[in-house]
C-alpha cells in the first residue's frame, strides 16, 4: 500500500507543520508531569487497568522509539503515513492486552518515580532536537512501516496527546495538551473516519470516543449512521 504525502498532509491538522505541533505537545507533556508525586503516580488514568507511573513507562518507551526510528533512516518506499499507521492499532486485541500488562509489570519495579519523571522528560527534549535535525520528507522506519519522518512526528504528537488525556482523567488539575496536538489528533481520526465528525463534539470528547475511551451515546450513534460501527476509530 502506498500512501499520498499531498493527501495525508492535509489530514494533519497543522498549519506550522509536524515539527511545531511535536515541540508544543511534548512541551505540554513535559510541563504536565514535572511536579507530579509519588502519591499522586498512583492515581487511576483514562487506560484500562494503568496508573499515571504506567502511563509514564509508557510514553517513556514512545519517545526512546521516536528516538530509534529518527535515526533508523531508510531508502525504502513508505508503506504509512500519519493516519493509515493507526489502522493497525485496536484496543481490544490480545497484543494490547499483554502490552498493557507488561507495562505494568515494567512499572511495578520503579523504586523512584521522580528519576522516570526526570528521564521521560529528558528524553521528550532530546526527541524534539532529532526531530529538528530530520529532513521531514526523508523515510525513517518503525513499528515494521515506513513513513516520513514528518509524518512519524504527527503519530508522536497524536499519541502524546491522547496519553496527556488519559493522564487528566484521574489528575484534572493538571495542564491539559496543547491545542495543536488536539488538532493533530482531530484531523487523524477524521482521516480514519473518512469525514468530519460533528462539529458540536470537543477536541477531548472526539479524542476519547475516537479511541474507545468512552462509548459512543445512543444518539451519537443515530447522528453517525452505519460509521458509528467503525468506533473506536484506533485505540
Amino acid at each position: 500500500m502506498s500512501p499520498e504525502p499531498a493527501a495525508a498532509r492535509t489530514t494533519t491538522g497543522q498549519d506550522g507543520g509536524p515539527l511545531p505541533a511535536l515541540r508544543a505537545a511534548y512541551a505540554a507533556a513535559s510541563e504536565a508531569v514535572a511536579d507530579l508525586t509519588d502519591a499522586e503516580s498512583w492515581a487511576p488514568t483514562g487506560c484500562t487497568g494503568w496508573a499515571v507511573r504506567d502511563l509514564v513507562v509508557h510514553c517513556l518507551e514512545d519517545a526512546q522509539r521516536a528516538l530509534v526510528a529518527l535515526h533508523t533512516p531508510t531508502r525504502e518506499p513508505v508503506d504509512r503515513d500519519a493516519v493509515t499507521y493507526w489502522r493497525a492499532w485496536r484496543p481490544d486485541t490480545a497484543a494490547a492486552a499483554d502490552d498493557r500488562l507488561r507495562t505494568r509489570v515494567h512499572a511495578g519495579v520503579v523504586a523512584d518515580f521522580a528519576a522516570l519523571r526526570g528521564r521521560y522528560r529528558e528524553t521528550l527534549a532530546a526527541v524534539v532536537h532529532a526531530a529538528a535535525a530530520a529532513g521531514p520528507a526523508g523515510h525513517v522506519r518503525t513499528q515494521g512501516h515506513v513513513l516520513t519522518a514528518g509524518d512519524l512526528l504527527t503519530t508522536l504528537t497524536v499519541e502524546a496527546t491522547v496519553h496527556h488525556l488519559d493522564l487528566r482523567v484521574g489528575l484534572p488539575h493538571v495542564p491539559g495538551p496543547a491545542p495543536e496536538g488536539l488538532a493533530a489528533v482531530r484531523a487523524t481520526l477524521d482521516g480514519l473516519l473518512g469525514r468530519a465528525a460533528p462539529p458540536h463534539w470537543t477536541d477531548e470528547h472526539y479524542a476519547r470516543v475516537g479511541t474507545g475511551r468512552t462509548r459512543l451515546t445512543p444518539a451519537e450513534r443515530a447522528a453517525l449512521g452505519p460509521a458509528a460501527d467503525r468506533f473506536p476509530l484506533f485505540g
